[in-house]
């Protein structure tokens, strides 16, 4: 049997800045990811009732208002998103299903949701607690909502993992989930995306900020140039790789940035590098010809597209976790920032043009990012 699809979350950035540091999120996954390993073993001892995995306790059990979501998932889906939502810390039914209610006015009011965001949430009583349920679709991820269920862990204090009987009820529900037919056994690369922090109390000093950190021209060596500028905001973001060779660490990208200037100065004759950002290995963006002009990636889009350049050729095998993380921030750094278009489309390089661009293993990656349109 093939795993499925897992895209592991923090909760909803446009609901709130993560207080988690990465090395809290790391210990996370890594546990989730121990956790799922033995999901094939439980679904090869047969099937299991509902009551023999784990205990439900249904919306109304749980006070749930009378608001809900109508719009229907076709089953199965392929994706699970799998949340964390730190402040709604609850080891008891009460608690827990008072702490759902408070979520539920959250997302209603304050985010204008249809109801509570997940299809279901585990606490760390070890008991599943339905949010809109198996059927309807969730407002938990943007651009996954119609594709995927949305479990979530009620949050634990900061620094520490979902309780054992937590890890093993969202085991046992996982599972279920495959055995019925409401998620499938397909899957692609793991994604990574932004998540909710909606209840916890902000911390100053882990705020994360808006846009990733920028290597900028400056910093890597880059010659003066003129080229034309780009019409903003851009209406497209175009991924692409460089279909050379790759980098892991910082002066070693640098020396490749340098490289693919003089590649497009000295042999294509461009007005500058090809790309307005690049991507490293090193899961750090190196500036191209940056946010207010115009690469010479794509025939007919250099004016309206952001190109964004993965170093290295990816047909095989995809980019690291940490270059996709730092993509995926770029990306949303450009909305926030207002040099792309809320409403933009996000293409392969050889959805525009003939070309191998941006590889196989990049592109199954991309195709189910936000706003993906081949």
């Amino acid at each position: 049997m093939l795993p499925w699809l897992l895209v592991f979350s923090l909760g909803l950035q446009a609901w709130g800045d993560s207080s988690w540091n990465k090395t809290q999120a790391k210990q996370i996954s890594e546990e989730l990811q121990q956790l799922l390993a033995n999901i094939s073993q439980l679904i090869e001892k047969g099937k299991l009732g509902l009551d023999d995995v784990f205990t439900m306790v249904s919306r109304q059990e749980w006070g749930a208002g009378a608001v809900g979501c109508s719009t229907r998932l076709t089953m199965p889906v392929d994706i699970l998103v799998i949340h964390h939502v730190p402040g709604l810390e609850c080891h008891n039914q009460t608690i827990c299903s008072q702490r759902l209610r408070e979520l539920q006015v959250y997302h209603t009011h304050n985010n204008s949701s249809c109801d509570v965001a997940y299809n279901f949430l585990v606490g760390d009583d070890g008991r599943v607690y339905e949010g809109v349920g198996w059927n309807v679709q969730g407002v938990h991820t943007q651009g996954y909502n119609n594709v995927s269920l949305g479990f979530a862990f009620f949050g634990t204090k900061e620094g520490h993992s979902p309780s054992p009987a937590a890890l093993s009820t969202m085991e046992g529900l996982i599972s279920y989930a495959v055995q019925k037919g409401y998620l499938s056994s397909r899957y692609i690369q793991p994604l990574l995306v932004k998540g909710e922090n909606c209840l916890a109390p902000r911390q100053k000093a882990s705020l994360k900020k808006a846009c990733p950190s920028i290597v900028p021209r400056s910093a890597w060596g880059a010659g003066e140039t003129h080229c034309p500028k780009l019409n903003l905001p851009a209406k497209y973001t175009i991924i692409i790789h460089t279909a050379g060779r790759t980098c892991n660490m910082s002066d070693e990208c640098r020396l490749l940035v340098q490289d693919i200037q003089s590649l497009f100065m000295d042999r294509v004759k461009s007005c500058d590098i090809g790309y307005n950002f690049l991507v490293g290995q090193d899961g750090v963006i190196y500036e191209g010809v940056g946010w207010n002009f115009q690469g010479s990636h794509t025939f007919d889009y250099n004016d309206i597209a952001l190109g964004i350049a993965f170093m290295g050729t990816f047909t095989g095998t995809p980019p690291n976790a940490a270059a996709l993380e730092a993509a995926q921030d770029l990306i949303q750094c450009a909305v926030v920032e207002g040099y792309l278009t809320p409403n933009y489309l996000l293409v392969g390089h050889s959805d525009v043009a003939n070309i191998l661009s941006p590889g196989q293993a990049l592109y199954n990656i991309i195709r189910t990012w936000p706003h993906f349109k081949p």
